[in-house]
């Protein structure tokens, strides 16, 4: 099917394992990938060069990046100077959460859908194996949707509702490293880590580290990430 009579779904593509393997199933389903990556100061920026390579990879029609600098405000260890924590996944909502993150980055890709044509959202989150931040649960993204389409042009007048859809909302890690493998999806081109470290390399240790490693070694599967030889055992 040409790009001209496939579907346009706008993806947010941060760079990472989930956000890959929700841009590898929605090109499955047949969408013209039209992918959002945001540069919001974070510190693993390295992220940054994996969404280039995955859409470059998976033959997206469109891919932008868009700056929105997140350290103004402060109060996440992953755009102001503070530690990012390396004890493991708690219960708590860590310091690693970014203020509405989520939030403004879904009015960004659903602005972004608008002016692209597109009225399908795709976004990787996940509310079993993840660290905690409220906003990756589904009544987020079901209250989103509603917001979505009464904020919008197309959903006011044009009568065609925008869809969020989060494909992994309910998989586990591990189920996560599976479907990368069935969609033949490198888990090298993306990247997980908050706190690299100096070289590139992950740091085996933060809890975006801890998740992934687990869930490749749950699955069974080699991650293609290298990891330093003192990282915590999973």
């Amino acid at each position: 099917m040409s790009s001209a009579t496939r579907k346009a779904a706008a993806i947010l593509l941060s760079g990472g394992l989930d956000s890959m393997v929700t841009a590898g199933i929605a090109r499955e389903q047949g969408y013209a990938l039209h992918a959002l990556t945001i540069d919001y100061g974070q510190r693993h920026s390295i992220e940054l060069q994996s969404a280039r390579m995955i859409a470059k990879k998976l033959g997206a029609e469109r891919h932008v990046e868009i700056k929105a600098d997140l350290r103004a405000l402060g109060g996440s260890a992953l755009t102001d100077d503070i530690e990012v924590p390396k004890g493991g996944v708690g219960g708590d909502i860590p310091v690693t959460y970014v203020p509405a993150r989520n939030l403004v980055f879904l009015s960004l890709t659903t602005a972004f859908a608008e002016a692209s044509g597109a009225r399908d959202i795709f976004i990787g989150v996940n509310a079993l194996d993840y660290s905690g931040y409220p906003d990756c649960r589904p009544e987020f993204i079901e209250s989103f949707a509603a917001t979505a389409n009464l904020a919008t042009k197309a959903g006011v007048e044009e009568g065609a509702p925008f869809r969020i859809h989060a494909p992994l909302q309910h998989l586990s890690k591990a189920d996560i490293a599976k479907e990368a493998a069935r969609l033949a999806l490198d888990p090298a081109w993306s990247w997980s880590c908050y706190d690299p470290l100096p070289g590139g390399k992950p740091c085996g240790a933060c809890d975006s580290c801890r998740l992934r490693r687990k869930g490749f070694a749950e699955a069974g599967l080699v991650d293609g990430l290298e990891y330093p030889a003192g990282a915590p055992p999973v």
